[in-house]
């Protein structure tokens, strides 16, 4: 028994593997089509906007504008920041308690949403993935094996972690936009992390030769 155990292992790693990957690559595809339709709806709704002078209207005509905007865009939030309550913790947990954990971060946000309204749950569900991005961010930082990442390096890791929570961040900036003071704030850190993460990213050779040679002067 001991032997078939010891034999399967190996293939039960890379059915692991490959299941992982091709979570990913669904979540990446999902990601890519709900960024595209949120671009094609504000292209569109900015060039209406323009050519149908709504400027120039009364504002009932303009709020019932904006009212039709939000309806349309949105499920494409919602759907969004659903994506990224699934893509943050797949850097700490496996295929099968990620799906356990959408499942239950998909029912507490929606019981939120049933007590509190849909803002406080969508905000529940981005509260939710913006600790385990920290705590993802902390361990990349801190040079964790644990964590799962498509590419390796340390500086990559760091810049990807940097620039998901930028991202998400700047979705919850649209959620609180009502408020002045943390609006300001939220921006500017998400364009901090997300500025400094590409950096990190596309060059990450180039750090990673200036920490060796600060290291060793």
């Amino acid at each position: 028994m001991n032997r078939n155990t010891k034999q399967m292992n190996p293939g039960n790693k890379e059915m692991n593997s490959r299941k992982s990957q091709s979570l990913d690559y669904y979540l990446i595809l999902a990601t890519v089509g709900v960024l595209f339709a949120l671009s094609v709806i504000c292209i569109f709704g900015m060039f209406y906007f323009k050519f149908a002078a709504v400027q120039q209207l009364q504002p009932l005509e303009k709020m019932a504008y904006m009212a039709r905007m939000n309806q349309v865009v949105v499920p494409f939030i919602i759907g969004l920041i659903l994506l990224l309550g699934i893509c943050v913790p797949k850097r700490l947990l496996s295929a099968q308690w990620l799906v356990r954990f959408g499942v239950a971060l998909g029912v507490a946000g929606f019981g939120f949403s049933l007590w509190l309204g849909v803002t406080s749950g969508l905000i529940v569900v981005l509260a939710a993935s913006l600790i385990l991005q920290l705590v993802v961010l902390i361990l990349a930082v801190a040079g964790s094996k644990r964590l799962h990442f498509e590419k390796s390096g340390y500086w990559v890791r760091v810049g990807s972690s940097l620039i998901h929570l930028g991202f998400i961040l700047f979705v919850l900036d649209l959620l609180l936009y009502k408020h002045l003071s943390l609006h300001l704030f939220l921006f500017w850190v998400t364009t901090g992390s997300s500025v400094l993460g590409m950096l990190c990213c596309f060059y990450s050779q180039g750090m990673a030769a200036t920490v060796s040679k600060f290291r060793g002067h």
